[in-house]
């Protein structure tokens, strides 16, 4: 019988009924998202406006405290490179077995979170983290006054009788509200296909000059968690354009950007209400539309805006538009009911599948790997980070939804020439995958992130969850092979080179920063995850390769056979070699090997077995990040230890929890929202159903006490013709 998808779904309609700082309402398509409070729009800006000072994000006590917003995968500036910085000033030389490699890797953050005087390198790799930066395009709220003329207000506590509904199964946001006596609803949604968001606003207050709209603009600010600064007055233009009765345009001009915002309105008058900030007022009657539609005009980016067909004019067009995309999703590829569960937790984690369905859509699935905190908040400049592109993106196959990530593989091709230019400057054959990076390609400087590898498998890793969702389809096969068979060589060739030979062993560094970032990458070698990663991504090169006709090539699969076996300490694995003890903060990346990595030859199991369980015993839970929790269930799953799988990835830790908008906050203000979070529950959950290749079904769901239903999930891969571990015991 089929899943009642959009019963499933309803149930998990988000609805609020009272204003919370750290909450905020998504709408978008995966290429543009704004972010609502409990108006609907972005009226209570500075209610949601985080504190300068977040000089203590680890906090545990820090109220959360999270932005209103309006982004986009087109929307970035710059800053003029006024000093003529170049990105090589930022290198510095770290020894490896083949000699010196130079690493981009200043500033030390230690050292400029001390605020300790930078020289020029490192000024210059300052520089290159900065921009480009992500915008915040615009803020469309209510102007709500006491009296025709009076200050707005600026603290919800005004409004009564709330009731905030997030239909998801449509993608329409709506807000009902009493103000002084009455009755204000507020309907807004997001174009399925454009930058545009549209909102219906119905009230007597209208009328009665006490109820408008405010369109706002900032001077874009880059760093990290930080807000734009809505102040400024110069370092930015905003003109206003009129365009006929209901339509204007204002022309928005940045640093090394431009862009444009069309609106168009049904009643009122459209009006500069001082620097960068626009009222509709005047209003006839006691309903109005308004829409706004962002597009870009030149700046870094802008090559990926993609517009509508037919670009939208009215509210009703966007409505539309917002209920086919969505209901489109929801019908498509796969879906998980737990009804009938009588395990109390089924709901919570359905929650969670659904919400972070949603929120992954509104934020990722775009032409661009999305940034950690989506269209939300600026976090790292508002780049996106490829190591995390896995745990952002790879569910979106297993769900039967193969097209949301191979869509962001073009700006992979885009990059290629860049990728390789950093593998020959530091002496490697092939592509090196950068880690922190804007649309542009060009790596950001880190002392973490440039030493990171565990992205490099990365595509081979998407190349072959595309491959295994569609099985039916040759013709959709041999096209996935020709087209990324290329970047699947030059990934494969630099991973083969990269590996350090002794003694007819292979070798990953030194230098090296695991994915576990707490140690010394100049002494640090041979990280368990990454050796069994790197042995399982030049297999799938071969099987690419296979695929396309051409024989392996005896290169890698010299390495892939003869790769270091992982260090093994007091019957466990440890995260890296050389270490006596692995430190049970952070990411628990050893379990990595044998849950994200499927079963293979390069991991015992009953090691793991035994790791898994000094983890779940020791690991220091409030330093564990959002991903992590997924991680465990995986590794438990492939052990078919269905009852710690559930335990673990609904563990109450600090930052495994999901708000009531489906965010997983993480560190107060400073991160109050984390997308790898919400990719993992749907990586882990598809894994803990549908299992993998060859392998059973259900295994990281308990028999006693859960019913499980679910339709269109696609295995995970597996290394082929392996056996697999028995299933735990009840």
């Amino acid at each position: 019988m089929a899943i009642d998808r959009r019963a499933v779904v309803g149930r998990h309609d988000v609805r609020l009924t009272a204003p919370d700082a750290g909450v905020v309402l998504g709408v978008g398509n995966g290429e543009f998202g704004v972010n609502a409070d409990v108006t609907g729009l972005q009226t209570f800006t500075e209610f949601h406006q985080p504190a300068p000072d977040m000089s203590a994000p680890l906090d545990p006590s820090a109220p959360r405290v999270t932005n209103t917003s309006t982004m986009s995968n087109w929307g970035w500036d710059s800053a003029p490179n006024i000093e003529g910085y170049e990105l090589a000033e930022a290198t510095e030389d770290y020894p490896s077995a083949r000699g010196s490699v130079p690493y981009l890797v200043k500033p030390d953050f230690a050292k400029l979170f001390a605020g300790q005087p930078l020289d020029r390198g490192e000024s210059a790799g300052l520089y290159f983290i900065d921009n480009p930066h992500r915008v915040d395009l615009g803020r469309l709220g209510l102007v709500l006054c006491p009296e025709p003329g009076a200050e707005p207000e600026e603290d919800p506590a005004v409004l009564e009788d709330l009731d905030v509904h997030l239909d998801l199964w449509t993608g329409v946001l709506t807000s009902s509200f009493t103000y002084r006596g009455e009755s204000v609803r507020v309907v807004t949604a997001a174009h399925g296909e454009s930058s545009a968001v549209a909102t219906r606003v119905t009230s007597p207050h209208l009328r009665a000059g006490r109820l408008g709209l405010r369109l706002a603009f900032a001077k874009p600010v880059s760093g990290f968690a930080v807000d734009n600064d809505w102040g400024a007055v110069e370092g930015h233009a905003s003109e206003l354009e009129a365009r006929g009765d209901g339509a204007a345009t204002i022309h928005r001009t940045l640093q090394t950007s431009r862009y444009a915002v069309d609106v168009a309105w049904t009643d009122g008058v459209l009006a500069a209400d001082g620097p960068h900030r626009f009222v509709l007022a005047g209003f006839d009657g006691e309903s109005a539309e308004v829409v706004v539609d962002y597009r870009p005009v030149e700046g870094p980016g802008a090559e990926w805006y993609r517009p509508a067909a037919e670009r939208p004019r009215t509210f009703e067009a966007v409505v539309a538009s917002s209920r086919g995309f969505w209901e489109s999703f929801w019908r498509s590829g796969a879906a998980v009911d737990f009804a009938g569960s009588a395990d109390p937790r089924a709901h919570e984690l359905e929650r969670r599948v659904v919400l972070s369905q949603y929120l992954t859509r509104v934020h990722g699935g775009g032409v661009l790997p999305p940034q950690e905190t989506g269209f939300v908040t600026q976090s790292w400049n508002g780049k996106f980070h490829l190591e995390m592109h896995w745990w952002h993106a790879a569910h979106f196959p297993s769900w039967g939804r193969p097209e949301l990530l191979e869509r962001s593989l073009g700006w992979y091709e885009s990059i290629h020439h860049l990728a390789r230019a950093t593998a020959e400057t530091q002496g490697y054959s092939g592509v090196r995958w950068p880690k922190q990076v804007a649309p542009d390609g060009v790596e950001s400087p880190s002392n973490i992130g440039a030493l990171l590898i565990w992205q490099q498998p990365h595509l081979l890793s998407f190349a072959e969850l595309l491959w295994d969702a569609s099985a039916d389809d040759p013709a959709t096969r041999r096209a996935l092979a020709d087209r990324l068979g290329p970047l699947l060589d030059d990934t494969a060739a630099f991973m083969v080179d990269y590996a350090d030979e002794a003694d007819g062993v292979f070798h990953l560094g030194p230098p090296v920063m695991p994915a576990q970032e707490f140690y010394d990458p100049r002494e640090t070698a041979d990280p368990t995850y990454e050796l069994a990663y790197w042995s399982f991504g030049l297999e799938l090169a071969g099987r690419f390769r296979e695929r396309r006709g051409l024989p392996r090539d005896e290169a890698a699969e010299r390495v892939r056979a003869a790769m270091a076996p992982p260090t093994v300490h007091h019957g466990r694995y440890a995260a890296v070699a050389g270490e006596a003890e692995t430190r049970p903060d952070d990411h628990p990346s050893m379990l990595m090997a044998y849950g994200f990595v499927p079963a293979s030859p390069a991991v015992d199991p009953a090691t793991m077995r035994a790791t898994l369980d000094w983890a779940l015993e020791n690991w220091q839970w409030d330093s564990a990040w959002g991903w992590d929790f997924p991680v465990m269930a995986m590794t438990a799953a492939r052990m078919a230890d269905a009852d710690a799988a559930v335990d673990v990835i609904l563990r109450d830790a600090r930052k495994n929890r999901y708000d009531a908008a489906g965010h997983n906050p993480q560190m107060g203000s400073f991160l109050p929202l984390y997308l790898p979070g919400n990719g993992g529950v749907l990586a882990a959950v598809s894994l803990m159903v549908a299992g993998w290749r060859g392998g059973p079904e259900l295994p990281g769901i308990p028999a006693d006490g859960w019913v499980v239903a679910h339709e269109g999930l696609v295995p995970w891969p597996a290394y082929d013709n392996l056996p697999e571990p028995e299933r735990t015991p009840e």
